[in-house]
């Protein structure tokens, strides 16, 4: 991917702005000011934290000095709030499951890439719950439990989104199992291993053949693809793109996991939080932005007039940086290279490319997992929401993992203290 750094004589403190005129920073101002990587700064102007404008016959960017330094400052707050151990729950939660950092993630000490590509989506999340690695794990789904979801999920209008349907199935699931409050980590990892598959087996068919049985990546195929007979490279990038995305340290929806947990929320409930959160356009729904991306430029051959039209329109254009990986997002990278070996998806991924290379000439951000999400989604005959399915099901275990940590923490310990900002009291009675 194309990878470019300013060449813009940076400002000087001691060169003044004209009178009435906003300050601006250059990438490497901004960057020491936030303490950051130059690549971090072109992250936050991704995600909409920050503000960019193209210099004048260049290639590089300034940035507004009073928006960097509040950013700056925000950042402090956060950080200082992270670290003090005030009052109120840890916000700093210690874990054992994921390990993120330089460029690379670790599933409890293992490179998490390394798993997901040797070995399957259940193998992989067995050993998330338990540090166990069981060649062939297979989970499979309670018939009774599949029959309510399945039924509950039949019951929604025909443009409920994926996290409707598998926050349904999640409920349905929950009434039909008497026994969901023991929170014994053997009760909960039995209900992991049938929760999962009853996800996927509620999930409705995409074309004319519904799979319920063998590996749960092939299952899900059948509830995605209207293609009924993938090759094996596409189920293989399939299954590892679960694995992949099957846990990503405290992600927002993982948070809320941990918070329901600490209530002592049983599991159903824990993964129902999580559903509720991931449905944010900044978290599970961002495949779907991508791949709707990716097929315009695919209908229109080339990314430059949509990637001006998104940022025409002042959106911040999807599949490109994480916060967390200022280099490539290593999720990504594992998964364009299954995907290169699939031969229908070579016009995707050009296109990916495309995407890329051409924002590259505004911000040197590289593809995330969502881009190359994208990629397996429109070139394997998904419908766009397809992504946002595979991410659901696919952090459940992670979710699951996440849960079971927590039950063995003290109740109640997510309860931070709210700072407050209004009128100092006391105040008179209103009118």
């Amino acid at each position: 991917m194309v990878r470019q750094t300013d060449t813009v004589t940076p400002m000087r403190d001691q060169d003044p702005a004209p009178l009435g005129a906003e300050r601006r920073l250059s990438t490497k101002e901004a960057a020491e000011l936030l303490g950051v990587k130059p690549e971090t700064v072109y992250a936050y102007v991704s995600r909409g934290q920050l503000s960019s404008r193209r210099v004048s016959g260049g290639r590089g960017s300034t940035f507004d000095a009073q928006e960097v330094e509040a950013l700056a400052r925000r950042n402090r707050r956060e950080g200082a709030g992270a670290s003090g151990s005030g009052s109120g729950g840890d916000l700093s939660v210690r874990t054992r499951i994921t390990l993120i950092g330089n460029d690379h993630y670790f599933f409890r000490g293992v490179d998490a890439v390394d798993l997901a590509t040797r070995h399957s989506y259940e193998e992989v999340a067995e050993w998330l719950w338990t540090g166990r690695m069981i060649p062939g794990r297979t989970f499979t789904a309670p018939a009774a439990s599949v029959a309510v979801a399945r039924r509950a999920v039949e019951a929604l209008p025909g443009h409920a989104a994926p996290t409707d349907r598998l926050r349904v199935a999640t409920i349905a699931a929950a009434t039909a199992d008497p026994l969901r409050f023991d929170l014994s980590e053997e009760a909960v990892l039995g209900t992991a291993r049938s929760l999962i598959p009853t996800l996927v087996d509620a999930l409705p068919p995409a074309g004319h053949h519904r799979r319920d049985d063998g590996p749960l990546a092939h299952r899900l195929w059948s509830r995605l693809s209207v293609r009924e007979n993938p090759d094996e490279a596409s189920l293989r990038a399939l299954d590892a793109a679960l694995a992949l995305l099957v846990d990503h340290d405290l992600a927002a929806s993982t948070l809320a996991v941990r918070v329901a947990a600490s209530a002592r929320a049983h599991a159903y409930a824990a993964v129902s939080a999580g559903l509720g959160v991931i449905e944010g356009p900044l978290h599970g729904a961002a495949g779907g932005l991508a791949h709707r991306l990716l097929q315009d430029v695919l209908e229109q051959g080339d990314a430059a007039p949509v990637i001006a039209a998104e940022l025409r329109a002042g959106r911040r254009i999807p599949g490109l940086g994480h916060r967390l990986y200022p280099g490539e997002d290593p999720r990504a990278r594992a998964l364009f290279a299954l995907l290169e070996r699939i031969p229908r998806a070579e016009p995707a991924l050009l296109a990916a490319r495309d995407i890329v290379e051409t924002t590259a000439r505004h911000a040197p951000l590289h593809a995330n997992v969502d881009l190359a999400l994208a990629v397996l989604t429109a070139s394997s005959g998904m419908d766009p929401t397809a992504g946002e399915t595979i991410f659901a099901v696919a952090r459940t275990a992670g979710w699951i993992a996440h849960a079971l940590e927590e039950y063995g923490e003290r109740p109640l310990r997510m309860r931070p203290s709210g700072l407050y900002a209004g009128p100092k009291p006391p105040q008179p009675l209103p009118e």
